[in-house]
């Protein structure tokens, strides 16, 4: 593959472009009309795998990009109601919400989900299927039922009313409240819906529909949709979501194989936040990547050869890495790794490694 060929990779999976706007995932879809004049690199930061996680039959054209961000693992179902709980799972009788009595959570998992809006849809079925940015003061999380999805993304406060203006573009507002949360609906289309709640607690939240929905389904879906403590929300999550306070345990499993490169600290992988399987792999393996490229360009610069060679073995070693044969079939994130480290490994990194692999 040559340099213009993985260029092209990249630049095709960028989600700012407007000819895939309607193909994006997570909260990069919605920023996109604030940073489509701002230069890539000085762009909001995604996770690494966020831009790569399209499944291939439905965006076999992002081939490389970022991270990704549709979990097929980490299912996080909220449920109402349900007289045959598993031992240990009790319900709220306040929301209706299932969730595990048992848990206890560290001050480190409690701070992340105190810092986030922590929706849910308290009705049947509704699964989390995307999960990330928890540590970051923008995040998303995405729910399927059936054909349809629902996407909820926050942001910063102070950037409410830049973004308001734009959807004043999209649509006239109209007035809804979404669990006592004010807010504004505005109409992309016959099917498509867009609800902007008012700035709280520093930040706001916009929900996005997907999948082909009619006003009064939405409606109603909105009327069920609850925020709930820290506890409850994390009660929530199955054990495939990997929280800060299960970092540990996961990176290890991930990393088990993984050649790691000098100075590498695992303890820093708490910063990822809450991340569903498929993300937080992807966010393990692009800091490994990253410093082993680092190392490589400095070893080239240093004319250290047997740095050189063990950063190229590390790299070129990738192709048996469990945790990227894993996440294979869900996304591109692996192939775009492998096509960089190659590239790399064999003396030719590429000008968009950085980009494409979220350094």
């Amino acid at each position: 593959m040559t340099d213009e060929h993985l260029d092209r990779m990249v630049r095709d999976a960028d989600p700012y472009r407007p000819d895939v706007i309607r193909r994006l995932d997570g909260a990069a879809q919605n920023l996109l009309e604030e940073i489509m004049s701002v230069p890539i690199l000085d762009r909001v930061a995604e996770p690494p795998g966020n831009r790569f996680r399209a499944r291939r039959g439905l965006m076999s054209v992002l081939a490389g990009a970022s991270v990704a961000a549709a979990i097929l693992a980490g299912v996080f179902t909220v449920s109402i109601l349900n007289a045959d709980q598993p031992e240990g799972r009790q319900t709220s009788p306040a929301t209706g919400i299932t969730s595990d009595a048992a848990r206890t959570y560290s001050a480190m998992e409690l701070k992340a989900a105190e810092q986030n809006p922590r929706l849910l849809i308290d009705q049947p079925g509704w699964k989390a299927t995307t999960v990330y940015g928890f540590a970051e003061k923008a995040g998303t999380i995405r729910f399927s039922k059936g054909g349809r999805e629902l996407e909820m993304n926050w942001y910063p406060a102070e950037g409410y009313e830049d973004r308001y203006k734009d959807r004043l573009q999209v649509s006239n507002p109209e007035p809804v409240e979404v669990d006592g949360w004010q807010g504004d609906l505005f109409r992309y289309a016959a099917d498509d819906f867009a609800v902007m709640l008012r700035p709280r607690d520093g930040s706001f939240v916009e929900l996005r529909t997907g999948g082909g929905w009619t006003r009064s389904e939405f409606d109603r879906v909105l009327g069920h949709v609850v925020q709930v403590d820290a506890r409850t929300w994390l009660a929530a999550l199955p054990a495939e979501i990997v929280t800060p306070g299960r970092v540990a345990e996961e990176a290890a499993k991930v990393l088990a194989d993984v050649p790691l490169p000098p100075g590498f600290d695992t303890a820093a992988l708490t910063d990822l936040g809450t991340n569903d399987a498929y993300q937080f792999g992807a966010g393990v393996t692009s800091r490994v990547g990253c410093g082993w490229i680092a190392e490589w360009l400095r070893a080239k610069k240093a004319g250290d050869d047997a740095a050189l060679q063990r950063a190229a073995d590390a790299l070129r070693s990738s192709h048996n890495w469990k945790v990227l044969h894993e996440m294979n079939d869900e996304g591109d994130w692996p192939e775009v790794f492998w096509e960089t480290a190659d590239k790399v490994a064999a003396g030719n990194p590429p000008p968009t490694y950085g980009q494409a692999l979220g350094c």
